[in-house]
């Protein structure tokens, strides 16, 4: 079996979520220590088509993805079928999780690029907070808005780049795709509202997003490369803060 967060095709840690899957990887290991249970109980919220929730499975972890998107639904329970694991998949939106799922039933909850496009933040979290155990986890990833401002400088689109730094939601404009992303600060205002403890944050992206593929494509152990760089800044108090997106965790 493939370690956890690499690349299927090279068994490189992915870039893209290397950092997410360090912290990850420390969190199960300490609830299983703490609980006494290899086997954790996981939702994925908005987990989409299983980029996380299969390879937890993988693990051996008993994982439910909630997610509106039936499409997305059926291409993870083809992924899970494909690498031999199952994980249980329910249609529905943040804000039905109370319904869908039994109160005190997770050890761990991911909230990954969910925050962003839900109705009510701070609602998504307190449901997803009714989920967990005593001595649960969340995990948050969320888009960070000082990262769009760098993205679209570096793209020529200087008045847009002003305007995510003015918005209070930090967006470029009517057609920004992203309704809302948030600040380390912001993050931690939220989980702390919801009854959560935050804990530190860690950049995720942070050259990732502006690194050229030809880069990595063209120049073995590029990728191995770019992805110690990532771990070494996550927690760059400087770096930190002008990643593409933010992990946060809650701890309950």
């Amino acid at each position: 079996m493939r370690a956890v967060g690499t690349s299927r095709q090279s068994g490189t840690p992915a870039v893209r979520t290397a950092v997410v899957w360090d912290v990850l990887r420390a969190v199960l290991a300490e609830r299983s220590s703490a609980t006494g249970r290899d086997r954790l109980d996981i939702v994925d919220a908005g987990g989409g088509t299983g980029g996380f929730a299969v390879p937890l499975a993988e693990l051996g972890h008993a994982v439910t993805v909630v997610d509106p998107s039936p499409d997305s639904l059926a291409a993870l329970e083809r992924r899970a079928a494909e690498a031999g694991v199952g994980v249980r998949a329910l249609q529905g939106d943040a804000a039905d999780l109370g319904d869908l799922l039994p109160a005190g039933s997770a050890d761990l909850v991911l909230c990954h690029s969910v925050l962003e496009y839900v109705e009510d933040p701070a609602g998504a979290l307190a449901a997803m907070g009714g989920l967990l155990r005593a001595g649960g986890v969340i995990s948050v990833l969320a888009a960070n808005p000082v990262a769009a401002a760098l993205h679209r400088s570096a793209a020529g689109r200087f008045d847009e780049a002003r305007e995510v730094l003015a918005d209070p939601e930090g967006r470029w404009g009517d057609r920004d795709p992203t309704p809302r992303r948030f600040t380390r600060e912001a993050l931690s205002r939220l989980l702390a509202g919801a009854g959560f403890a935050p804990g530190d944050a860690h950049g995720v992206r942070i050259f990732a997003d502006l690194v050229p593929s030809r880069l990595l494509d063209g120049e073995p152990g590029a990728a191995r490369a770019l992805v110690a760089l990532e771990q070494a800044a996550a927690a760059h108090p400087v770096l930190r803060d002008i990643a593409t997106q933010l992990h946060v965790l809650g701890h309950r």
